[in-house]
């Protein structure tokens, strides 16, 4: 995280700016949160703004512009490719993942698209799935702008707080305590990820097994 801000913060904030909508932008429009979640240029945008490099205003309402936009993007991807989109190499290394995907849209509908906003490979694939499934945009577009508002703000300000609580207690205790502590959330977070997941992978077979049983 530290190379990243270091590198961002060295940028003009008008390349700062286009960095961090365009990693959010192409994670839902061509999967690209395979590599970098989005999430985690939010959070480091909303840093960046606590270290004044960056307006906060500006960079969470270019982090919802994105996250929308990019879904829009994604949507129209899947309702014109269709199951092409599902047979990418990218998405048959994550076929139990995207079966879980698929399920969710079949029995949420367009809150799905709410939801996935949350979760991380959901958020990926969701709007192209929704696309392909053949959703109504203009819904898929309601639940999309709820989605993408609260999680930008949501995740850009976590972002700028956890910055403003890193300054003051690297104020208060020095540097190396403050980064103790630092290590110390990043491995509770960590942690937490790594149990959220493992429930996810363990409802994924009960999922399926609701799925095939007959109707009463």
């Amino acid at each position: 995280m530290n190379t990243i801000t270091d590198w961002l913060a060295g940028l003009p904030s008008t390349a700062v700016y286009a960095v961090i909508t365009a990693l959010v932008f192409f994670e839902d429009a061509l999967f690209f949160g395979f590599l970098l979640p989005g999430e985690t240029a939010a959070i480091v945008g909303g840093f960046l703004a606590s270290r004044h490099d960056v307006s906060l205003y500006w960079m969470a309402g270019l982090i919802v512009f994105a996250s929308v936009v990019g879904d829009s993007v994604g949507y129209e991807v899947g309702r014109r490719a269709g199951p092409r989109v599902l047979a990418t190499r990218a998405l048959r290394r994550h076929r139990s993942r995207v079966d879980s995907a698929q399920n969710l849209v079949r029995r949420r509908g367009p809150a799905a698209v709410f939801i996935a906003r949350y979760l991380a490979f959901f958020r990926a694939v969701m709007p192209a799935l929704a696309g392909a499934s053949h959703m109504r945009y203009r819904t898929f577009l309601l639940f999309n702008a709820l989605g993408g508002v609260t999680w930008g703000i949501g995740f850009t300000l976590l972002g700028y707080l956890a910055g403003h609580a890193y300054e003051q207690v690297e104020h208060l205790t020095g540097q190396v305590s403050a980064v103790v502590i630092a290590v110390l959330v990043v491995a509770l977070l960590t942690v937490w990820q790594v149990r959220r997941h493992r429930r996810g992978r363990r409802a994924e077979p009960q999922d399926r097994e609701e799925d095939r049983r007959p109707p009463p």
